[in-house]
């Protein structure tokens, strides 16, 4: 299908390609078909070649590049975390599924960072940036910033939250176990 300016349509109908237009609001890239988010009416930017819907729904919360989000960490493996993010930040409005987000290496400060588990553990609360969205529930994240990384630390001996005890160091109250970090600014403890 091939949708035209003013046409409504359903989350999930096929509205054009990439080689023709760019995803934008409330769209997203399916192996460059560009497809609906929601239920709406399709509107049609020639000029910058973009695609778009205007909902027509309160529709919940949508992931978008450059959104900072809230999540906690389900795996770390050698060059990525694996993220399960809960919602956006300061949104009124909920996610509808638990996106599944992923810091590279690369991106989880400045600066060279040896091993990721200097960085992150499992069950860490964190604040990340999304870098890129793909498909209905998968963004490429970034904590490279100041205010974004772990907002509340877990202990990998007893899980009981740690303490900040320096700028990138943390420290169970519980069993005294010190552990390091990527601590955001706003971190909570």
């Amino acid at each position: 299908m091939k949708a035209k300016n003013g046409d409504f349509v359903l989350p999930g109908d096929a509205l054009g390609v990439t080689e023709e237009f760019l995803p934008s609001e409330w769209t997203y890239d399916d192996h460059g078909e560009i497809r609906s988010l929601v239920a709406g009416t399709v509107t049609i930017d020639q000029k910058n070649k973009k695609i778009s819907i205007i909902p027509k729904t309160k529709s919940p919360a949508i992931l978008k590049k450059g959104d900072v989000v809230l999540g906690q960490i389900r795996d770390v493996r050698g060059q990525r975390a694996l993220v399960d993010v809960e919602g956006i930040k300061n949104s009124k409005r909920s996610l509808p599924i638990t996106f599944l987000g992923a810091i590279h290496i690369s991106q989880a400060r400045k600066g060279y960072v040896d091993k990721l588990t200097d960085d992150f553990h499992i069950g860490d609360l964190i604040q990340a940036r999304v870098t890129k969205v793909m498909g209905v529930d998968n963004a490429d994240l970034t904590t490279a910033e100041t205010e974004l990384g772990v907002l509340k630390a877990m202990c990998t001996n007893c899980r009981h939250f740690m303490k900040q005890i320096g700028k990138k160091e943390v420290k169970c109250p519980n069993c005294g176990r010190k552990e390091t970090r990527n601590i955001s600014s706003d971190y909570e403890g």
